[in-house]
């Protein structure tokens, strides 16, 4: 284990012997309304939640938190949750998929000023037409994330992922 999950597990006051949620908005910018959003659920779970949170002002109360997570560790967090929540971002979700976790994404909105177009939003859709969980509603994350399917994660469809989402990548880029 890192030096940053350990050092997590070694201050925590929340982490035991439950289920882990991992939660990770990627390091390019904060996520306020997931990350606040899912503070307040992880209050009322019986399951450890632990958060990759970037540059998002608001710091959790009830579940452990950091704001960046080396590579190293970000993996074990992966290998260790039960379920992975995070925005539409497409490394957060190969990183998911890599570890056969099954995944919650809430994409990131131009409405509310999270991205400047909606093309997490379209990736999001597009998880969504192959069988991944997508939270529209953030007021639906709480049902989301506890009656997510856990079986294997398998992408409906014929194209894989990774050629679908460099294909929507190249796209983004003309």
């Amino acid at each position: 284990m890192g030096a940053i999950t350990e050092e997590i597990r070694h201050e925590s006051t929340i982490l035991g012997e439950r289920d882990l949620i991992f939660v990770t908005v990627g390091g390019m910018r904060g996520f306020e309304r997931l990350v606040c959003q899912m503070d307040l659920i992880a209050g009322e779970l019986e399951e450890q939640v632990v958060m990759q949170i970037g540059s998002t002002d608001y710091e959790p109360r009830n579940c452990d938190y950091s704001r960046f997570i080396p590579r190293d560790d970000m993996k074990k967090l992966y290998a260790d949750a039960r379920v992975v929540v995070c925005h539409a971002g497409t490394g957060s979700i190969l990183a998911a998929l890599e570890h056969n976790k099954p995944l919650v994404l809430v994409p990131r909105l131009r409405k509310h000023g999270e991205v400047f177009d909606d093309h997490q939003l379209e990736i999001a859709r597009e998880m969504e037409s192959r069988g991944i969980t997508v939270v529209y509603d953030i007021s639906n994350l709480q049902s989301a994330v506890e009656n997510v399917d856990i079986g294997p994660v398998e992408i409906k469809g014929e194209t894989t992922l990774v050629h679908m989402l460099k294909e929507y990548l190249d796209q983004l880029e003309k």
